[in-house]
């Protein structure tokens, strides 16, 4: 009898450690690569079905399992892990009233409640000594987490010290960090253009962006913050609400929506409200947190292994449709990065009019097992972009998605072939996605490049826009870069919509951008992955285009931010003969392929001395540091010794570099005091 009790016990206990190992990856590319895989919901669902089963089987207990600890963001170099003061637990989650009304049966019966709004960011924890902000910890795994101070201080609303003689000797405020919608929407435009992966929501973004190890880059991106939680010992108050209008007072982004309730009927008033009204807000929410007011009754409710018993979230439910996947048409960009887009039926959510969603890859759409004709979820929960999230399933495998459309069965397949040129696509080990090699002969690579080339931030070139290039490129004027600096005025003129006015002003501005400096020549090329930023780093060590040509692979990435792929990346264009003809043609017109001469040290105040350099700084970014160094007479060196002369020593310094400077007595300088010594008399 218990050998029949054991086989019927063996696929939930298998169920069990398939859970397990599903929400830690989950917890993994949520937390860390920023990449969530499962909803909060289904997430929420598969982590009750575990908790049952692991309370059915008692004896496969493990404390390292999802229901035992929080995510964790932890695993991210360069950041000093620091041990939380207290822990930093995560909310669980709620969805119905009916959860919420069996939350508040179990508090005291006097209990005041708290509603605040649930900010879409990513949890922070900031420290005050005698009121200047001293770290700045993520949430980590809950014990133990990275300081960002660097990246933390670059957010305008957070301040570095409080000037009040009302404050005690340490106190800590959590609160959310998050990217604006306007900002959200403006990073993703330029990830766009560069074709690199879009941000599905703004948590993700700001949580890759606090994560960032240049803080100038950080700081460019525009993040913000809202605080609502203050702990420490010997603070004013004795309800959460009082200690939240201190923190205000103080100077801290608090948000003003928030409600001292006293009733079930109360808190759902108010969420029903924000549900609503959260649309125009210039952040993201995705619900509401009630907190227990008074703060006796917290302590007394105490916490479960994860999460305190006074608090809880209320999730908004995801706004979607079901509509019709009528096909999947594909789209090359100027890398030959194929993407295939769903055509759908229009359908209305969050007040705007669905009729195209990305499906990412060809992995995305297996994986969802869609394909035209299906009858498909779209969701714009939290999301700006809309995404497709699943298909209706009916009694039977037929997928009918009205009498008129009959789809065959068979797996979908990914087109072989280039649906612009017609040439073999490619995938590269590693990657997801499908691309088209014919750089030179695909049409939308060609006009991509050239579009790119010409845009803002590259060689800002005014009256080149998507529909001249592709006019220039139809009528054969265009079919490179370089031919932009072949371009005649009457060639230009006699084209339909333009004359002499349009064609003299196009030709200014192609004058204009010879003078652009050698950085933005870099990024205009449109090298694969070298955005903007890496082009700037890239060019302050390689100054020339001739020196870059013959750097390596290896000596690429001793580049800060270049990574391997990037660097491959690089030595591939210039292998190219096809891309050295073209520079070849653009230095002969006279763009900028240098940047400012290298010279010898302009001052001997370093002289003699070897300085390594550790952490993270805010007023310069590293290779800036190494070329004032340089600059200045000193020498560059990679590891502490006995010859160092001294360490600078910027935020979340390596523990390892200090320690061994400590035991050799070398000599620690702060960003401020070096600065001070290189431009001081």
């Amino acid at each position: 009898m218990m050998d029949l009790f054991s086989e019927i016990e063996e696929p939930e206990r298998d169920e069990l450690k398939a859970l397990r190992k599903e929400l830690e990856e989950a917890n993994y590319k949520y937390y860390v690569l920023n990449m969530p895989t499962l909803s909060d919901r289904e997430f929420d669902e598969k982590m009750h079905r575990l908790q049952a089963l692991e309370a059915q089987f008692p004896d496969m207990f493990d404390p390292k399992s999802p229901t035992q600890h929080v995510g964790s963001d932890l695993g991210k170099k360069g950041f000093e892990q620091v041990k939380h003061k207290y822990p930093m637990l995560s909310l669980a989650n709620s969805y119905s009233r009916e959860e919420i009304e069996d939350w508040v049966r179990k508090l005291p019966s006097n209990a005041e409640i708290v509603c605040e709004l649930k900010f879409d960011g990513l949890s922070i924890s900031l420290w005050y000594e005698h009121g200047i902000l001293v770290k700045a910890l993520t949430r980590g795994d809950g014990v133990q987490g990275d300081d960002v101070i660097a990246n933390i201080k670059t957010i305008p609303s957070i301040p570095w010290r409080i000037e009040r003689t009302d404050i005690p000797e340490f106190f800590e405020l959590r609160g959310e960090v998050l990217l604006p919608w306007e900002r959200f929407e403006a990073l993703n435009k330029e990830r766009e253009e560069q074709e690199e992966p879009l941000f599905a929501n703004p948590r993700n973004a700001a949580s890759g962006t606090l994560k960032l190890q240049d803080p100038k880059e950080v700081a460019r991106r525009g993040l913000d913050a809202y605080l609502y939680y203050m702990l420490g010992d010997n603070l004013p108050g004795t309800t959460h609400y009082e200690r939240l209008e201190t923190a205000k007072q103080w100077g801290f982004h608090i948000s003003d929506a928030i409600k001292v309730c006293h009733s079930v009927d109360e808190v759902m008033a108010y969420i029903a409200y924000w549900d609503t009204e959260r649309k125009n807000l210039p952040v993201a929410t995705d619900g509401i947190v009630l907190k227990v007011n008074n703060l006796a009754q917290q302590e007394e409710l105490g916490f479960t292994a994860k999460t305190p018993r006074w608090a809880i979230a209320y999730k908004f439910p995801a706004e979607k449709q079901l509509t019709l996947l009528k096909e999947i048409t594909y789209q090359v960009g100027r890398t030959g990065v194929v993407t295939p887009v769903a055509n759908l039926e229009p359908v209305q959510l969050s007040g705007t009019i669905v009729q195209r969603a990305t499906l990412h890859n060809e992995d995305f759409i297996k994986s969802l097992d869609i394909r035209p004709g299906d009858r498909v979820w779209v969701e714009k929960g939290g999301e700006i972009i809309p995404k497709i999230t699943g298909r209706e399933i009916g009694l039977n495998s037929i997928r009918r998605a009205d009498a008129t459309l009959l789809v065959d069965s068979a797996e979908y397949a990914f087109p072989t072939t280039c649906p612009e040129c017609g040439a073999k696509l490619v995938r590269v080990e590693g990657e997801a996605a499908w691309r088209c090699p014919n750089e030179a002969g695909c049409p939308p690579q060609i006009k991509g490049k050239i579009e790119h080339f010409v845009s803002r931030k590259a060689m800002n070139i005014d009256g080149l826009g998507e529909e001249t290039i592709d006019l220039f490129y139809q009528k054969g004027l265009l079919k490179n870069i370089a031919d932009i600096y072949d371009l005649k005025l009457e060639d230009i003129a006699a084209q339909e919509r333009l004359g002499e006015k349009s064609a003299q002003n196009i030709l200014a501005g192609i004058e204009a951008s010879k003078q652009v400096p050698w950085a933005r020549v870099l990024f205009a090329l449109g090298i694969r992955m070298v955005g903007e930023t890496t082009a700037k780093k890239i060019a302050r060590v390689y100054n020339t285009i001739d020196t870059l040509q013959w750097a390596t692979a290896e000596q690429l990435c001793a580049i800060e931010d270049v990574g391997p792929q990037i660097a491959e990346n690089i030595v591939a264009y210039f292998n190219d003969m096809r891309n050295l003809e073209i520079l070849e043609r653009l230095r002969q017109a006279g763009l900028q392929f240098e940047g400012e001469a290298a010279t010898g040290p302009q001052s001997d105040k370093l002289a003699g001395l070897s300085i390594v350099i550790s952490g993270t700084f805010s007023q310069h970014s590293r290779d800036e540091y190494k070329a004032m160094i340089e600059a200045n007479g000193g020498k560059n060196v990679g590891s502490v010794s006995k010859k160092t002369s001294f360490i600078l020593a910027g935020e979340n310094m390596g523990p390892e570099k200090r320690k061994k400077a400590e035991d050799l007595g070398i000599k620690l300088m702060s960003e401020e005091e070096f600065i001070e010594m290189v431009n001081g008399k």
